[in-house]
């Protein structure tokens, strides 16, 4: 299959972003990114302390917010507006109001037998702008089953796209992470590529390899599942994207509202105990 345009692009758009050029060259790239994007780095090493574009994309925190202990509390995952949340309806959730998408095309066949136990759940989109804090964690405690790697197409995502782009979130190349919470409630993440995401590292399964020249899917079962604590680190995505949570019904109750601006480690939800 040819590649698409969209992961051409951003596959040039990484190469770049990754070059380390001489210490003055990067620091005027770093500086001028920082200014134009309005990134605040009060919580970050200096903008030319990175040797590349994508070292500063994916920055760590030089000091991580404290976690809630709570055992049912969910925290955000990422820096993040939200664009959307509600039930799933008759298979089917909405990327933003009124532009609605099949949730067993996200999720892939590879998951289908979980479709029943999604009906009447709850989903949640989480947009991280270019500006954003890139790196994600859990929202809860996990145990991982599943990866699934679905090879796609790098539309941008983004609000003129969600609002006018039908299956945008289908159609672009994503992640598609299994896991059960600490109470076995299933719920789905969903890494979901745009434009210069050039890569979604996932840190638990290396064999991930996005914005590739292949297109085939590859399926990851754990049969020993892969405990993650709530907080913990499980990749970032090199420029901003989106994230996708669908959970089964009566796991999980969200306390956002559309739009909210979110950091990693708000408390925006809880978990049902039973």
């Amino acid at each position: 299959m040819k590649r698409h345009y969209s992961s051409a692009i951003s596959s040039a758009f990484g190469k770049f972003a990754s070059k380390e050029f001489s210490p003055k060259v990067q620091s005027f790239i770093n500086i001028s990114y920082v200014k134009l994007m309005g990134l605040d780095m009060s919580n970050f090493e200096p903008a030319d302390s990175y040797k590349s574009l994508t070292k500063l994309f994916t920055r760590s925190l030089k000091k991580e917010p404290n976690i809630d202990a709570r055992t049912t509390s969910v925290i955000s995952p990422c820096d993040a507006q939200i664009v959307a949340f509600g039930k799933i309806e008759n298979g089917l959730a909405y990327q933003i109001k009124g532009m609605e998408y099949n949730t067993s095309e996200l999720i892939g066949n590879e998951n289908s037998d979980s479709l029943e136990l999604l009906e009447g759940g709850e989903y949640i989109n989480f947009y991280l702008s270019p500006k954003d804090y890139h790196r994600y964690h859990m929202p809860f405690d996990v145990k991982v089953l599943s990866a699934l790697h679905i090879p796609g197409k790098l539309y941008p995502v983004n609000m003129p796209l969600l609002k006018n782009k039908k299956n945008l979130y289908i159609e672009n190349e994503r992640v598609v992470i299994e896991v059960l919470d600490r109470f076995n409630h299933k719920h789905f993440i969903v890494l979901v590529g745009a434009l210069n995401v050039g890569k979604m590292v996932v840190t638990f399964e290396d064999a991930i390899k996005t914005n590739e020249n292949g297109n085939n899917r590859a399926y990851y079962r754990y049969e020993e599942p892969k405990s993650l604590k709530k907080g913990e680190l499980f990749g970032w995505f090199e420029m901003g994207s989106t994230i996708v949570i669908l959970s089964q019904k009566d796991a999980i109750k969200w306390s956002v509202e559309l739009n909210q601006k979110v950091s990693f480690a708000d408390v925006i939800g809880e978990l049902n105990e039973y």
